[in-house]
């Protein structure tokens, strides 16, 4: 491989450099700390999902109260309360995104939030009404951050099997033709036999969308899924009389006669053995980390690893670390604006305080409003596969305009008092600052105008 680059390393595997935190010094270092204490989840703590569940559970029992005393002063009384927890779960939400934007500023092993950040984008979910849909950073803590430096399999069960990812693409009422509740129902009342968990599995979180199934596989699959739902008080559970009977066959292996969980564990097992699926995953991981054309022969590595080592994810990473087309000196990717932004506090140091006790309104003025404007809006990716790689996706001239507007505009506001111009330079870029934004940045006309050529100049624009 080539020389390591302490540098490189914190740009492209992480989140930028920062004046308080320095890079990593070796490889060794930053796969130690994809499995070490996660020191950031404790500093910025955001609600496991097992949490949120509560939240749902008292939403319920407003709108249970509503549906039994319909136009009663005690149904109105629900209604509002129902609204207040709606209200309160949307501003935790805000919360959320300050305490991911904080993790990424000050962590120390920004290759670990890079990582979650990559797998929870792959398994992208969101709920769809009510509650729920707040409850993406909690479904993250639970089913993915746990599991990035284990094995695929694992990984891949719990996010397929959350109770948000069976609503999002509503596998909850999904039910068997020929299942026992669907004879109950009776012909009035047909059975829905939902694929689009069984599509997405198969297309975006495994085999790929060129990965050998049919549609037949992707109907055996979704019938083999039925009976996987939640409710709020207990979470993920298994409803027999929902699952179609009989085996059902997917890429030519039957799975079980009896409806059962563990045959569904089973195919997700397999799927995540699959070839395929290691093909997938390699060339995912390298358009993430490196380009939107990556080599082919570290795509070709990461797959070997992720073969010889039975879906473990760690060999996966310590080969791509590893590979020397990753130390390439030119920086390739263009940032997604969290990323961008995330980059930006970080080369700010932007003190932990500056977020404390802000509202709602301070965390979408300043960030969640910008990002929408940039053409990310938090947590709200338009479908299941999640936000675009590809550079021209986010190089328009609104979404740069707007990044602009947020280079110039709110550093000053958020950071007080602002770096000096030079020295600004050379830690947010390091090496990477040439002698164009040294220029720059010494002879603006003020430290905000400063900062934002900085935070615009090409060389922080790409990772």
């Amino acid at each position: 491989m080539r020389d390591f680059d302490p540098q490189l390393a914190e740009i492209r595997f992480g989140f930028g450099l920062s004046p308080v935190h320095g890079p990593p010094e070796s490889i060794g270092q930053m796969l130690e700390g994809l499995s070490g204490p996660d020191v950031m989840q404790s500093a910025f703590p955001i609600e496991s999902f097992a949490k949120f569940r509560s939240r749902m559970v008292a939403a319920q029992d407003q709108n249970e109260i509503r549906r039994r005393n319909r136009g009663t002063e005690l149904a109105a009384a629900a209604r509002k309360q129902r609204n207040v927890l709606n209200k309160e779960a949307r501003i935790a939400m805000f919360g959320w995104l300050g305490q991911t934007m904080l993790r990424r500023a000050h962590t120390q092993t920004a290759f670990r939030e890079r990582i979650v950040a990559f797998w929870a984008d792959h398994f992208t979910a969101r709920g769809k009404r009510g509650v729920i849909r707040r409850g993406t950073s909690p479904y993250i803590e639970d089913a993915i951050r746990p599991f990035v430096a284990g094995r695929f399999e694992d990984l891949l069960q719990s996010a397929v099997m959350h109770p948000l990812m069976l609503d999002y693409l509503d596998q909850t009422r999904a039910m068997g033709p020929t299942s026992a509740r669907a004879i109950k129902r009776g012909p009035k009342k047909p059975a829905g036999l939902n694929e689009n968990l069984a599509r997405e599995v198969l297309e975006l979180h495994t085999l790929g969308v060129d990965g050998s199934y049919t549609q037949e596989d992707v109907t055996q699959l979704a019938e083999l899924f039925t009976g996987l739902t939640f409710d709020a008080r207990n979470g993920f559970k298994f409803r027999k009389d929902f699952a179609e009977p009989g085996a059902e066959n997917v890429l030519g292996v039957a799975y079980g006669e009896q409806p059962n969980v563990k045959w569904v564990r089973g195919a997700l097992s397999d799927l995540a053995a699959h070839p395929a699926t290691a093909r997938h995953l390699a060339w995912k991981l390298a358009v993430h980390f490196v380009s939107d054309t990556p080599d082919p022969e570290l795509i070709d590595a990461l797959e070997a690893a992720y073969v010889e080592s039975d879906g473990a994810l760690t060999p996966v990473y310590e080969a791509l670390l590893g590979h020397p087309a990753v130390w390439q000196p030119t920086l390739s990717n263009f940032k997604l604006p969290i990323d961008f932004v995330s980059s930006a506090l970080r080369a700010l140091a932007i003190p932990k305080e500056s977020f404390a006790e802000r509202e709602e309104k301070w965390i979408g003025r300043f960030f969640s409003q910008p990002l929408t404007r940039m053409g990310q809006t938090w947590e709200r990716p338009i479908g299941p596969d999640g936000w675009a790689e590809e550079d021209p996706k986010w190089i328009t001239p609104q979404g740069v305009a707007a990044r602009v507007s947020w280079a110039m505009a709110t550093p000053v506001r958020i950071k007080d008092p602002l770096p000096d111009p030079r020295e600004f330079a050379e830690t947010a870029l390091g090496r990477f600052a040439d002698d164009a934004v040294r220029f720059a940045a010494a002879s603006a006309e003020s430290r905000p105008e400063a900062v934002g050529l900085v935070l615009m100049s090409p060389a922080f624009q790409r990772k």
